[in-house]
């Protein structure tokens, strides 16, 4: 077991148990007492845990991970929108990566009507949704499963991905700020999605507006690597939301607004981005002028999706 993935393992049951002895995690990990202490102090350096006298405990604040069937029920009109959008960005015969997550399995449902596609995924989910479309060719990592998320992940998923060239990447987290980019709250989750990343000349991000403004433990995709985010409008009355939101967008990131009815717009007319983010040798899209994002979002009919590719401010 690699140092990356024992260390993921003990956070993984610091956060089911709220504290558990050294011993008790040198069994479940299958090594020494003396390379567990040095993981957990490693971790603890980290401000992922906090080291007790024979054991490790959950840090002040540390909240744990929402399991598959939690988030399943979370925003789900939204992530239906979202995912109505995504289809869109993608054209036949189109060669394109998805994560995981319940925002790309909705996706990946819609994907299944587009001919000649090649889907790359570490996701069963992804994998299931697409495994009766006869016109679209699944390519699953390798890896070992997370069963919270019905992902691959670890240097088996990582590994398979090399030398990997597709078009798109879409992918999902836990969080999204203009600050910090894509993150999510598991560590082998984050490293396969940066492999993912890796192998795509465009980063979609579909994230919902319950995820603007949140920041998790491990980023994914750097603001500047992001090419469009898919979103939904956010509440009236969040400001949160609709501060990132604008944050985003002043940074060079396309924002995509899913309405109601999920209906994709029309793209504008593109100019070249400018520099090159060297976490993606690809091309990515450009920026044109456009309204403030509050007057984008405010000007529109709800039941469209609506592009803001909004020039820096």
């Amino acid at each position: 077991m690699f140092a990356a993935e024992r260390r993921q393992l003990i956070l993984e049951m610091v956060r089911a148990n709220g504290a558990v002895s050294l011993r008790e995690l040198a069994r479940v990990v299958q090594t020494s007492e003396v390379t567990v202490r040095r993981d957990v102090r490693a971790l603890e350096a980290e401000g992922l845990l906090d080291r007790r006298h024979g054991g490790a405990v959950l840090p002040g604040g540390f909240t744990r991970e929402s399991g598959f069937p939690q988030k399943s029920h979370l925003a789900t009109a939204e992530k239906t929108a979202i995912a109505d959008v995504a289809a869109g960005l993608v054209e036949e015969g189109e060669a394109i990566v998805v994560g995981a997550g319940t925002t790309t399995q909705e996706l990946a449902r819609r994907l299944a009507r587009v001919p000649g596609l090649t889907v790359v995924t570490n996701s069963l989910l992804v994998a299931q949704a697409l495994a009766h479309a006869n016109r679209v060719e699944v390519v699953m990592t390798g890896g070992t499963l997370r069963g919270s998320n019905y992902a691959l992940v670890g240097s088996g998923a990582e590994q398979s991905l090399q030398g990997l060239r597709v078009s798109k990447a879409f992918l999902s987290g836990s969080g999204l700020t203009a600050e910090r980019g894509l993150s999510t709250s598991n560590m082998l989750s984050a490293s396969v999605d940066r492999a993912l990343v890796q192998a795509a000349s465009e980063v979609v991000v579909l994230a919902d507006h319950t995820k603007l403004g949140t920041d998790t433990m491990f980023r994914t995709v750097p603001t500047e690597a992001i090419t469009r985010l898919v979103t939904d409008e956010p509440p009236a009355h969040d400001d949160r939301a609709a501060t990132e939101l604008q944050a985003l967008a002043d940074q060079g990131v396309q924002i995509t607004v899913a309405g109601a009815a999920g209906a994709p717009a029309p793209e504008q007319p593109q100019a070249p981005r400018g520099q090159r983010s060297s976490q993606l040798p690809g091309p990515r899209r450009g920026q044109v002028p456009g309204a403030p994002l509050r007057g984008v979002l405010g000007d529109q009919p709800p039941d469209r999706a609506r592009v803001a590719d909004l020039r820096r401010r």
